[in-house]
């Protein structure tokens, strides 16, 4: 049993390591003078500078992508929660034929890989003259983010008990308000889980903020780091460094709230 127990420790902090080198590798590079980072590479540096970082912040002007990847990820993350949780709750409460081929459809749309749609979505979007504008950007995000939300908040629906909403509409509440005053703080957990991740997925997301937007002024935070350009060579530092600014909110955000996500995937799915 203790040889088990010091094997599964073994393998269990050798993966640790293996996830968190490369984070860890990132974060010294971030702090080591240009010069060094091909000739003399080290685990632990003998020199840390901040120049990388000062230098993101005066010359690049990071903060304007920080911006707009807050935006624009706060507001698909707050209409992705908002419209899918009455679409879920109309799906799992509601009678009426089709529900199952709605929701396959909806894992469908899931599904379609992002490249296939870049090209209908750019034309529509230049025909409304949102090319380069913050809309521009959320509509094409609410796409796949939408049917991630349903999909989670379904899950997250079915279970809670039908009686506590049978009781309000006998007293006289109707479907919306029974859903607002009811059904939404019981699904709070659920809730706050299906925010974190959509914002996840819309902060790291790339190729639409890279098809969607035509200047440095709209850029996200990850098509600011892929573009980041300097006169005679790639500037390593800066983009480690801007990698290690755009990482640090998201990983203390997930660490924070890890318990409440790990409870709210696992409530949402014990029942199919």
């Amino acid at each position: 049993m203790n040889a088990r127990r010091i094997f599964a420790a073994v393998v269990t902090f050798a993966m640790i390591g293996t996830m968190l080198f490369p984070l860890y590798w990132a974060l010294v590079s971030s702090f080591t003078p240009e010069s060094r980072l091909f000739a003399s590479p080290s685990v632990v540096p003998e020199v840390l500078i901040l120049d990388h970082y000062r230098a993101l912040f005066t010359e690049r002007d990071f903060w304007t992508p920080i911006r707009t990847s807050m935006i624009v990820a706060g507001a698909t993350t707050a209409l992705s929660v908002a419209l899918g949780a009455v679409a879920a709750y109309a799906l799992v409460r509601l009678q009426f034929r089709g529900k199952t081929p709605i929701l396959a459809f909806v894992l469908a749309v899931s599904m379609f890989p992002q490249i296939s749609i870049v090209s209908p979505l750019y034309l529509l979007l230049r025909e409304l003259r949102l090319i380069n504008t913050y809309p521009g950007l959320v509509l094409p995000y609410l796409t796949f983010a939408m049917p991630l939300t349903i999909w989670l908040l379904v899950g997250f629906f079915r279970q809670l008990p039908a009686e506590l909403e049978e009781a309000a509409l006998i007293d006289g509440a109707g479907r919306l308000r029974t859903l607002r005053e009811i059904v939404l703080p019981l699904a709070w957990p659920g809730l706050a889980t299906t925010a974190i991740l959509t914002f996840l997925y819309c902060w790291n997301e790339f190729l639409f903020a890279l098809s969607f937007t035509l200047g440095p002024e709209m850029h996200t935070v990850p098509v600011a780091i892929a573009l980041f350009r300097g006169q005679y060579q790639v500037p390593w530092g800066q983009i480690l460094a801007a990698s290690v600014v755009a990482t640090m909110p998201v990983a203390a955000l997930v660490l924070i709230a890890q318990r409440r996500i790990v409870a709210g995937l696992t409530s949402g799915a014990v029942k199919g």
